[in-house]
């Protein structure tokens, strides 16, 4: 209980530098972004490998340290190849700061058991779907609400400290379009290994508990949403609202059944 506690800190405080790093001046995409970025992906993706040796834990701590690693990775090459994305730090980094809060806060809570009856490269493959979605989605809203605060600080033509840092609203809109379109493949994707699991675990292709419907929920509001700019021509404000809102109900689907069974009903 202590080993985990101490790796949870570290964890914890491996994140800590990046999430404070916006409040320098002259911020930019240099070698202190770099070396605290990297510290802030090590901690994460150290001790959620090292709690997965061996086996994939079912708790909702490992399950947010993995989706924080992940974000983290994915931040780091999308950053490394868009010249604005670094520009999201502001807003990525406290939020995962507190996802890692919560990690470390429910770090006690017991895991589930996996089916033994579904095929371990079913479980795997949608596994690893499962945490790349919601990567993509993480940075995606990130952009989405640098796109919101953007544009209200255009129509109040009141900027402030924050947005100034923030990438301007033609650069988060084309990131978090692009983020999507991957994000609705890698769910559909996503879906369909969910669907072949609950074949091989029960005979039904779907079950409709409440990770199933929030899922085919932000399946159906992602889509919609490109459709929608695509055709007739959405954005601003009114789209950065719809990828925050198909965005919470991934987190509902993914942490916040695990939150109810595994804390609230435990």
């Amino acid at each position: 209980m202590l080993y985990s506690f101490a790796f949870n800190m570290m964890a914890l405080a491996s994140l800590v530098p990046a999430a404070l790093l916006p409040l320098r001046r002259a911020g930019s995409r240099d070698p202190l972004f770099w070396g605290l970025l990297g510290l802030a992906i090590a901690g994460p993706l150290g001790w959620a490998l090292g709690q997965l040796s061996g086996s994939w834990r079912t708790n909702l701590s490992t399950d947010l340290w993995v989706g924080i690693a992940a974000s983290l990775l994915l931040f780091a090459l999308i950053a490394a190849f868009h010249r604005q994305a670094w520009r999201l730090t502001p807003l990525l980094m406290p939020y995962l700061l507190l996802l890692g809060l919560f990690a470390s806060l429910f770090a006690y809570a017991p895991s589930e058991a996996l089916s033994a009856s579904v095929p371990a490269g079913w479980v795997d493959m949608h596994i690893l779907v499962s945490v790349t979605t919601l990567a993509m989605l993480t940075v995606a809203a990130s952009a989405a609400l640098a796109t919101f605060l953007q544009a209200r600080a255009l129509k109040t033509k009141r900027p402030n400290g924050l947005t100034r840092m923030l990438p301007a609203v033609s650069d988060s809109e084309r990131l978090f379009e692009r983020l999507l379109i991957l994000s609705e493949l890698v769910l559909a994707m996503g879906v369909g290994t969910g669907m072949a699991t609950q074949y091989a675990e029960s005979g039904s292709l779907l079950n409709f508990n409440h990770k199933t419907l929030f899922s085919l929920l932000a399946f159906g509001i992602i889509g919609l949403l490109l459709v929608g700019r695509r055709v007739c021509g959405v954005r601003g404000q009114i789209a950065a609202r719809t990828v925050l809102v198909a965005y919470t109900l991934v987190i509902l689907g993914y942490f916040g059944v695990k939150f109810v069974k595994q804390v609230l009903l435990s």
